[in-house]
């Protein structure tokens, strides 16, 4: 498998608005397989990473693929914002175009996956599934439970809850509150503690319960980040400049605040 006939299984996947190269190396590296310039807009694979990668089918023509796949989603990220990429590369917007990317290539059998090739992996992934990632968040939500018979206990000898979780509890008072809304919305713990934390952050519903199902299916919780951030913005278009500013608001806030504390200073000397 040649550069050529890469990137004409990148493009198999999925199309680009914008044109770009891709060449292999030639070379090894210790550090990275490959990588993506978008100022010229390359992709470049160091290819010899991967010496069995001419066979066809090969494990390791798997494993450039997956590292080709990886860089053209950084072009692709790069063309949804018109060419440019931040300084931080890696956002949850590349990791879901990414992870998108490489369920359409495994339909389309382009690509399989590196994971399910191992059955002491796949025997291994169920184990922390049920025994820790299930069984911990069923605890946070029982806990949830608890902590809100705690609630109407302190209501009802007229003490503060919040001052219940700091001084016996000693937690987050957030991740008390989180907790409760854990048990309240009813989630299900097979997704985790931390994706529990996420749904419960989502006040819709209907969004809460789609985020939910789209994690239990498979999805990875950027790309179910990055669905319901899309939804929010797509069906309020004043959402980006609300939050702009909220932050800018903000900024001039703490900059009017040490601007009086330079003109104290400044009384002083």
């Amino acid at each position: 498998m040649n550069q050529d006939q890469v990137k004409e299984k990148l493009l198999a996947i999925e199309d680009a608005s914008m044109e770009f190269s891709l060449v292999f190396s030639g070379k090894k590296s210790g550090k990275v397989n490959g990588l993506y310039k978008p100022e010229s807009r390359e992709i470049i694979i160091h290819n010899r990473n991967f010496p069995e990668a001419g066979t066809k089918g090969s494990t390791d023509e798997n494993l450039l693929l997956y590292t080709a796949i990886h860089e053209y989603a950084h072009h692709l990220h790069a063309c949804s914002r018109g060419g440019t990429l931040s300084a931080k590369a890696h956002t949850s917007e590349f990791w879901a175009i990414f992870h998108a990317l490489l369920e359409k290539a495994e339909a389309k059998k382009i690509y399989r996956d590196v994971f399910s090739g191992s059955p002491e992996l796949s025997e291994l992934t169920e184990t922390i599934r049920e025994k820790f990632l299930k069984e911990n968040g069923s605890l946070v939500k029982e806990m949830g439970m608890h902590l809100l018979k705690a609630h109407e206990l302190c209501t009802g000898i007229g003490v503060r809850f919040e001052d219940y979780v700091d001084r016996c509890l000693r937690i987050p008072r957030s991740a008390a509150m989180v907790a409760i809304k854990m048990y309240e919305y009813d989630l299900k713990p097979e997704t985790g503690p931390d994706n529990m934390r996420f749904l419960a952050s989502i006040r819709d519903e209907d969004d809460r319960k789609a985020a939910e199902t789209a994690l239990i299916k498979g999805k990875s919780p950027d790309t179910v980040k990055m669905a319901i951030r899309g939804k929010a913005e797509e069906e309020d278009p004043s959402i980006k400049l609300e939050k702009e500013k909220i932050r800018l608001e903000r900024t001039i806030a703490n900059l009017s605040k040490r601007l009086k504390e330079v003109e104290q200073e400044l009384s002083k000397i």
